[in-house]
């Protein structure tokens, strides 16, 4: 893990492509993660490259709106959504692994560079130290909100 890197795995009882569609399922975010206040998808069609949206969420005790775009996907098993904002460039990465059979592993890695020219913002300088440990467990917290409505669903 880089010094702007924080990553979070976990194991989801359930299969890797009802695991890809909680991720992907856009529109139904608000209600699978609880950080997630709304979404407001800009591109029409399928979840894929170029795929953006606006994506408003709580963290640290404030919301904010990000407009978020996907740069790298290969369904069932990866996709990278990218954000830049405040002079700063913010990579997610999601990757999905099959365990074993109705079994996937999820591995979310979010990383903050600055743009050139760019100050270091407060997002930045909490991913060194105990701010790292704040934003892996809010990521924590989004995976497990997306395992208990897939592991809900298969049950």
């Amino acid at each position: 893990m880089g010094n702007n890197e924080v990553s979070v795995e976990r194991e989801i009882a359930a299969p890797m492509d009802e695991v890809w569609q909680a991720l992907t399922d856009l529109e139904s975010m608000p209600l699978v993660l609880s950080g997630v206040d709304a979404v407001e998808v800009l591109t029409p069609g399928p979840f894929g490259v170029g795929t953006r949206w606006r994506e408003t969420r709580r963290m640290f005790g404030k919301s904010a709106t990000e407009e978020m775009w996907v740069t790298a996907c290969d369904t069932p098993e990866r996709y990278v959504a990218e954000a830049d904002n405040a002079g700063m460039h913010y990579v997610s990465e999601f990757r999905l692994t099959e365990r074993a059979p109705g079994r996937t592993a999820v591995r979310m890695t979010f990383s903050a560079q600055p743009q050139a020219g760019g100050k270091l913002p407060l997002l930045t300088r909490l991913l060194s130290g105990l701010g790292a440990r704040a934003v892996a467990k809010a990521i924590a917290r989004d995976l497990a909100d997306v395992a208990a409505s897939v592991e809900r669903r298969t049950a």
